[in-house]
């Protein structure tokens, strides 16, 4: 389909230009706390490319985020948690925040361990995306793991993290993900890589 206005794009273009042919970027200029607690915002000065300066806000709260989607045989365990913003209590992954000085493969197995007792001898990366482009600097890597044991202790230390877990056959989540019953992004990707990769079937067709 031809849009009018848009620019052609080679099929063989890498969707994320870099070096000396990569479409112009922004200036920073300067960069100052506009907030900063358990949510980190940074107020950021910059030039535009057609040399306006501007200002904009970015989410620095974390250096980075996971996941991790546990597959038990026909099923894949997961969490369940109430989520304040939406609301009400949604199914989603065991995950959280990673520290600077911390592979994102080890945070992955530290928060699953302090969310649901689970230990994961390894960990297999699924993928890796900005969950927030348009706002977040840090990106979301997330795993799959098919061997956990029972053996680690969960945290339950923060009253606002109190997780559930939800152990659901695999045909159960398809049949959510279809009817719009499941609104966590990373989880919609992890099922779906998961399935690109041989570990769960393809995603059954509505």
């Amino acid at each position: 389909m031809s849009v009018p206005g848009a620019d052609p794009v080679p099929r063989d273009a890498d969707p994320v230009a870099s070096g000396a042919d990569a479409e112009p970027g922004w200036t920073t200029t300067d960069r100052r706390d506009a907030h900063r607690g358990r949510v980190v915002l940074v107020d950021h000065g910059v030039v535009l490319p057609d040399g306006s300066a501007s200002r904009y806000l970015v989410d620095e709260s974390v250096p980075f985020a996971v996941a991790t989607l546990v597959v038990d045989g026909d099923a894949v365990l997961l969490t369940r948690q109430y989520r304040f913003p939406l609301g009400r209590w949604i199914l989603d992954l065991p995950g959280g925040a990673g520290d600077a000085d911390e592979e994102p493969a080890d945070a992955a197995r530290r928060e699953l361990e302090e969310e649901l007792g689970l230990v994961a001898p390894e960990v297999r990366p699924l993928r890796t995306y900005a969950v927030n482009p348009g706002r977040a600097a840090w990106l979301v890597h997330v795993f799959a793991c098919t061997a956990p044991t029972t053996a680690g202790t969960p945290d339950r230390s923060d009253p606002s993290e109190q997780v559930r877990l939800v152990r659901m056959p695999v045909v159960e989540l398809d049949a959510l993900i279809a009817g719009g019953g499941i609104v966590d992004p990373t989880l919609l990707i992890a099922r779906a890589a998961a399935a690109e990769q041989g570990l769960l079937p393809p995603v059954a067709p509505r």
